[in-house]
């Protein structure tokens, strides 16, 4: 403790740092989202309260508010909390850069002499003294490593140095400097002043007692009120450091305003300190310092020399965190997931929107070859809610084509695909929000009998409802037929359709066009409203009024029939070549993406990479096309445009309109009569004329032949 009269150099404690997790979360969030590669000075806040414990000092914290918000309305500022006595605020400033060599490069002594130059302005402007908080500005420095969750920082708490330092005359406690009738009336102001919402985090003030022994405490701006009616003065301060012998840093700024704004040359100083949220004087120090205004000051020709980076364990080098170990395992692969997508809008796709890809809900029939790589495919983009539905077993054959099946899958009969591809998609990706449904398709050409009946019309609700409840859906599936009943009601609901098929060296990537009645007045309502925020902002009719796009079976001159019975091995199991699949997956989902970021969503008209125009590369994704087919034997592919048919077994008006009137009865009739569709589309009488308009050709061809004449 320092005696009266010692006249020792006056020593201060440090400001000690202190971070949230909260707030590297808030800054990954904001660089991933918002800043991208702008590495520009940020604006934030810290916060710090008095000492309130004999052997503990208060840290100056960041936390998630000490950053602007994250919204995409912008706010340079970080938004406040005015008034509360366990948070003083301090203004701040971070430079986040984008490289660790950035980071080490940073011109550290100059970032601190720019701080303490706006100190020092605030000084001599006034502005100090009507915000005292900006005396004790800090400087944050950092490189966010968000690869591996690791931030690497350093705090700097600028202090203008004295130049010659103060000399300390005596300091003890506060209980022991005023009398009984003084620290009693202290107590009780500077209570008051802490409990009120005006002044709780005004970290500098006066504290005057008049000849009565009564105190006051006033604001900064009111020192010549204080003067002329008080017989002694003290220059207080929220001190957040809890030594006996050392006031805190805070002190040092507050004496450098003392000497070059009142040019006083002995000052007596008050360390505030509480317990359990009440003054303590016991804890609370009194000093009388003597200050020798250095040369220069009063008239603000230079910048005095400052001090202030904060050491790691006595060293000048800066700190790190890695936050890996202790985030939740989903949490950080939700982040680590998304960094990708996110880094994807930095420079490469501004325009990228992760909401829909978020939002939007895939139903995948089929979850074989395809279907597994359209569900990873479909997570690398960002689609968290994604349905399988199949009826199948795994078998031992499939573990090397179908990537989400191990040899654990295919014992004991072997696990039903569309309950162990969930299973092993969430353990890629804990997060997803994954669900398996075992059931077959009802499908042309396949008859039921009366007993089956039942349960195949079941099955046919149960496939409705789950086309009803999704946003997307993939045609997947090995058979023709089974793509039947899927894509009328896909056109019915006017849902988004991708089928994908293989042959065995040859594939077709192909989108849906809309349903014949999407904006016919009257019928059936759009089931738009189970669309995703994102998803309900895609255009709901076509802009020009042009020929809507066709189905997998718009060019079909027959309906689809059982393909798999009477069939050798090669015809009944998929045979491809193994690189066939992930292209098509690919591709399909590439599309859907396509699809979801055209302002005319499904509507959109097709457009072909050799077209004249060069189709629309001014959309983020570049063209839209309608159908992708590729051969493996050549390496090439090429895009194609098939417009709707009026004849077509699936999406034709005529098909959709029977379906809306008797249901389920058509559906079963469908089922059980090969020829049924091809009569209601007028397929039928089309193949008639046409078989007759052949034989006519063939006997005008006969007639000339009589007439030829030998030469």
């Amino acid at each position: 403790m320092a005696k009266e009269g010692s006249g020792s150099i006056l020593q201060f404690a440090p400001f000690q740092s202190s971070v949230d997790e909260g707030f590297w979360h808030r800054l990954s969030s904001l660089k991933l989202n918002k800043f991208g590669i702008d590495d520009s000075p940020i604006h934030i806040s810290g916060f710090y309260a008095p000492c309130s414990h004999p052997q503990v000092s208060n840290h100056l914290t960041l936390v998630a508010e000490s950053l602007p918000s994250d919204s995409t309305e912008e706010s340079a500022m970080p938004a406040t909390i005015q008034g509360n006595r366990n948070r003083c605020s301090v203004p701040g400033i971070l430079y986040n850069t984008n490289t660790m060599e950035g980071f080490h490069a940073l011109d550290k002594q100059g970032l601190l002499k720019a701080e303490a130059k706006k100190i020092w302005e605030d000084i001599h402007s006034g502005k100090a003294v009507e915000d005292c908080a900006v005396l004790s500005r800090f400087l944050l420095i950092s490189f966010a490593d968000l690869k591996k969750w690791s931030f690497h920082y350093w705090f700097a708490f600028p202090a203008l140095a004295l130049d010659p330092p103060a000399t300390l005359v005596g300091l003890r406690p506060a209980s022991q400097w005023f009398t009984s009738e003084e620290a009693e009336s202290v107590s009780e102001k500077c209570n008051e002043w802490r409990n009120s919402s005006e002044t709780a985090d005004v970290p500098f003030f006066f504290v005057s007692i008049g000849s009565d022994s009564r105190a006051a405490i006033r604001h900064l701006k009111d020192l010549e009120a204080c003067q002329r009616d008080c017989q002694k003065l003290l220059f207080a301060f929220y001190d957040p450091c809890h030594l006996p012998n050392n006031p805190g840093w805070p002190l040092r700024n507050f004496l450098a305003l003392i000497c070059a704004r009142w040019n006083l040359k002995t000052v007596h100083f008050l360390c505030y300190r509480e317990n359990r949220g009440f003054a303590d004087l016991s804890l609370s120090l009194v000093g009388e310092a003597v200050i020798t205004v250095p040369e220069g000051w009063k008239e603000h020709l230079s910048v005095p020399n400052a001090v202030g980076w904060e050491l790691n364990k006595g060293r000048k080098i800066p700190r790190c965190i890695n936050l890996a170990k202790s985030m939740d395992p989903t949490r950080l692969a939700i982040s680590a997931a998304d960094l990708n997508l996110k880094l994807m809008r930095w420079r490469a796709l501004p325009s990228l929107n992760l909401d829909i890809l978020f939002s939007i809900k895939c139903l995948l029939l089929g979850a074989g070859t395809l279907g597994c790589q359209v569900a990873r495919m479909l997570m690398a983009w960002g689609v968290r809610k994604i349905t399988l539905l199949d009826n199948g077993r795994v078998a031992m054959s499939n573990p090397l084509r179908q990537s989400l099946y191990t040899l654990d899958d295919c014992l004991n009969g072997g696990q039903f695909k569309a309950t162990a591809a969930v299973r092993s998609l969430q353990q890629i990706f804990p997060a997803v929000e994954a669900e398996g449904v075992v059931m077959a398709i009802p499908m042309p050409g396949h008859p039921v009998s009366s007993q089956e009946e039942k349960s195949v019309l079941e099955d046919c609700r149960r496939l409705n409802d789950l086309i009803d409840s999704h946003d997307v859906v993939f045609l997947l599936t090995d058979t023709r037929e089974s793509r039947w009943l899927p894509t009328l009601l896909c056109a019915d609901t006017n849902k988004i359709t991708i089928t994908s098929a293989l042959g065995f060296d040859s594939f077709l990537v192909m989108r849906h066009g809309p349903g014949p009645f999407n904006s016919t007045p009257g019928l059936k309502a759009e089931t738009a409203n189970t669309l995703s925020a994102g998803v309900e902002n895609l255009a709901l009719k076509n802009t020009d009024g042009g020929h809507r796009l066709g189905c997998y079976f718009c060019n079909d001159v027959v309906a689809p029939t059982d393909s798999t019975s009477n069939r050798t091995l090669d015809q009944q199991c998929t045979v491809t070549r193994p690189g066939l699949a992930p292209i098509a997956s690919a591709l399909a989902v590439e599309l859907l993406v396509g699809i979801l970021h055209h302002p005319h969503g499904i509507f959109a008209e097709a457009e072909i990479a050799d077209s004249k125009n060069g189709g629309n590369y001014e959309l983020p994704l570049g063209i839209l096309p309608h159908q992708i087919r590729g051969s493996l034997p050549h390496f090439q592919q090429m895009t194609l445009v098939g417009h709707s048919s009026n004849s077509c077994t699936a999406c034709c008006s005529t098909v959709v309109s029977e379906y809306r009137k008797r249901g389920m009865e058509f559906i079963l009739q469908a089922i059980n009569h090969p020829t049924y569709l091809e009569d209601l589309t007028g397929l039928t009488e089309l193949m008639r004329s046409a078989n007759s308009f052949q034989l006519d050709w063939e006997d005008e061809i006969e007639d000339a032949d009589d007439e030829c004449v030998e030469l």
